[in-house]
């Protein structure tokens, strides 16, 4: 009973330091992480699994009504990916299937191993939000959430990034380095419900560093960190191989209040300073994309769709990125010679930010599972007719909202903590009523894109 009421206290009472270690409160935990089968039992079952979309996607019906791909990977992995960030953090990642044609490679010697250059580490936070927009725009403008062919060439253009890379690079470089959708989850990742850290004081005099390097036999971690280096959420896949290698125990799975690390200016980078602005302006990018007044506005225009969409897709990124200049000018009065990485706004606009990702993706998924089983009869010729059904326009509306309203929450109280922090108490200062009224302001246009 103490271990429920540590872990009530923790989430919701924001204390900075208070945390739970998961191993020592609930051990088969532990056990869970250091046993490597039940980890490759989830890492196979997701290599078969996408295996199989892609197949699906390649050779199975072009119709989407007919092909059960687009529900499966832009419903339910999409939204399930998006969702489990808040619990989980980056445990999608250590168990991520795309790795797992370069892993093999690496393990009959078919890989050069080399180290990753020094340029691709100081350029991956643009290569990653360059990917991410890619993905964006093509998911926009060519529909790919109604191309089975697409969405298979997608999944596989990834897999062959990281297979290409695994072949170059020792590790998983491109998991650390490249990743467009690890780079997404790493930023959720910062404020997810836990944490994975080392034991200061049982790693301070260890030589080994097995966590990082490995042991005879056992690969050390597969993006360059160990748990001792471990200081964010951003890069930790969340693996647990530093639980098996570490003989002291040192690893920690702590239970900790999501805001924590938004508040900590030093254990950010830039790959998330970037990805925030950008994640939320192809927010509203898309939802203006899907609405009837933008079809019809554009359709007048004498310029291709596939042009107003890139138009409008910079146009809210720079938005974003105003809103982000203007709130650091309002939040952090004594800012000057701060690396960009310590912006204030960023970490305040991310629950915002996730909470329309998740909004979005949550209405794709509700709207379509209505469908999906007339749509799994239909792929596979069933003699028995799928049934279907319609879930009201009116609650995913609903849903979204109140999604959205969690986010502004979250957003409008990091912010009140900034403030504190700066001020020592929350203020009344003009600053901080004009922020608030910016952070309310940018929900609001949220809800009425979702509306």
């Amino acid at each position: 009973m103490q271990r429920f009421k540590a872990l009530f206290r923790i989430l919701f009472t924001f204390d900075p330091l208070a945390r739970l270690d998961l191993f020592t409160a609930f051990p088969f935990i532990r056990r869970f992480f250091a046993h490597r089968s039940n980890i490759a039992a989830l890492r196979t079952f997701g290599d078969v699994a996408f295996s199989i979309l892609i197949v699906v996607g390649l050779f199975g019906p072009q119709n989407p009504d007919s092909n059960i791909i687009l529900f499966l990977a832009w419903g339910i992995w999409w939204a399930g990916v998006v969702l489990s960030w808040f619990f989980v953090g980056k445990l999608w990642c250590g168990v991520c299937p795309f790795p797992g044609v370069g892993r093999l490679l690496q393990r009959l010697n078919l890989s050069l191993k080399l180290n990753p250059p020094h340029a691709l580490r100081r350029s991956f936070s643009h290569i990653a939000v360059a990917l991410f927009a890619a993905i964006v725009w093509a998911e926009a403008v060519t529909d790919l959430k109604h191309r089975p062919l697409g969405t298979a060439l997608l999944l596989l253009a990834i897999l062959a990034g990281a297979t290409i890379m695994a072949v170059l690079y020792k590790g998983q470089a491109w998991c650390r380095y490249v990743c467009p959708l690890g780079k997404i989850i790493g930023a959720g990742a910062t404020m997810s419900m836990i944490e994975l850290r080392a034991t200061p004081e049982l790693c301070r005099n260890c030589k080994q560093i097995a966590c990082k390097k490995g042991r005879p036999g056992l690969r050390g971690c597969p993006v360059y960190l160990g748990a001792h280096n471990v200081k964010n959420s951003l890069n930790c896949l969340l693996c647990g191989r530093c639980v098996l290698l570490c003989e002291k125990q040192s690893p920690r799975l702590l239970l900790r209040n999501p805001f924590v690390e938004l508040l900590t200016r030093g254990e950010r980078n830039l790959s998330f300073t970037f990805i925030i602005p950008f994640l939320a302006g192809s927010q509203w990018a898309r939802l203006v994309h899907e609405s009837p007044w933008y079809q019809n506005l554009t359709a007048s225009l004498p310029i291709p769709p596939v042009l107003s969409f890139s138009l409008l897709l910079v146009l809210c990124f720079a938005f974003f990125i105003a809103i982000v200049s203007l709130g650091n000018r309002l939040i952090d009065l004594h800012r000057d010679g701060l690396p960009a990485h310590c912006s204030s706004m960023v970490p305040i606009l991310t629950p915002l930010t996730f909470s329309g990702e998740l909004a979005y993706r949550l209405n794709y998924l509700l709207a379509e599972a209505g469908q999906f089983p007339a749509v799994l009869s239909r792929h596979f010729d069933l003699a028995v007719g799928g049934f279907s059904f319609t879930i009201p326009t009116w609650f995913l509306t609903s849903l979204s909202e109140m999604v959205l309203i969690l986010g502004w929450s979250g957003s409008f109280y990091l912010m009140v903590l900034f403030d504190r922090r700066q001020h020592g108490e929350p203020t009344a200062h003009s600053a901080c009523w004009l922020l608030q009224l910016v952070i309310s302001l940018v929900s609001l246009f949220y809800m009425i894109l979702v509306f």
